[in-house]
């Protein structure tokens, strides 16, 4: 298990959609086949490369997704 999986989840907005990770700020060291993920059901995903968990802001509605 990544040492991500135990950190608090990223929080991302409806401005975030589509999201993948790696993110864009992501280190290169740390880089992996991108890999798009739906917090639009549940409103939280984790990446099934780096186990990095994203939790979409409470409040947030999504349009088009």
């Amino acid at each position: 298990m990544s040492s991500q999986a135990t950190q608090e989840p990223i929080i991302v907005t409806a401005q975030d959609l589509p999201l993948h990770c790696p993110g864009p700020n992501a280190p290169r060291w740390s880089l992996h086949p991108r890999v798009f993920l739906d917090v639009s059901k549940t409103g939280e995903a984790s990446c099934p490369y780096c186990g990095t968990h994203y939790k979409l802001k409470e409040g947030e509605k999504v349009h088009g997704h």
